[in-house]
């Protein structure tokens, strides 16, 4: 049972159980995005990630690479006319780790909606 407030007498708020912890890792604007758009639309080349996510080819490497450490993205390399060519699926793990975070915000958004 909740303590009453010592001010008003009511009974204070039941708070949620704590929520898991966010995913830094995706919870960035390139990284989800990258995440997001290999989710909807697999497989997607270096260039069309650029041009999707609006960034640097330096910019889209790094995140890439630790999104690729992390097993959440799979890059395929292959070239075309001598010149290298990436592409980049989602793994089952990054389908996951993409799923528990549109959870956590699900759950957020219904938190602070219900207030």
């Amino acid at each position: 049972m909740a303590k009453p407030n010592q001010r008003t007498g009511s009974p204070a708020p039941q708070l949620p159980p704590p929520a898991p912890p966010l995913d830094r890792l995706i919870h960035g604007r390139i990284r989800l995005g990258l995440v997001s758009a290999l989710a909807v639309s697999e497989p997607l080349s270096f260039n069309e990630l650029k041009s999707l996510l609006q960034t640097t080819d330096g910019n889209l490497s790094v995140h890439a690479r630790k999104l690729e450490e992390a097993g959440y993205i799979e890059c395929r390399k292959t070239f075309k006319a001598r010149v290298p060519h990436s592409i980049f699926l989602l793994t089952a793990t990054g389908r996951q780790a993409l799923e528990r975070y549109l959870d956590h915000m699900e759950a957020l958004i219904h938190a602070v909606r219900d207030q």
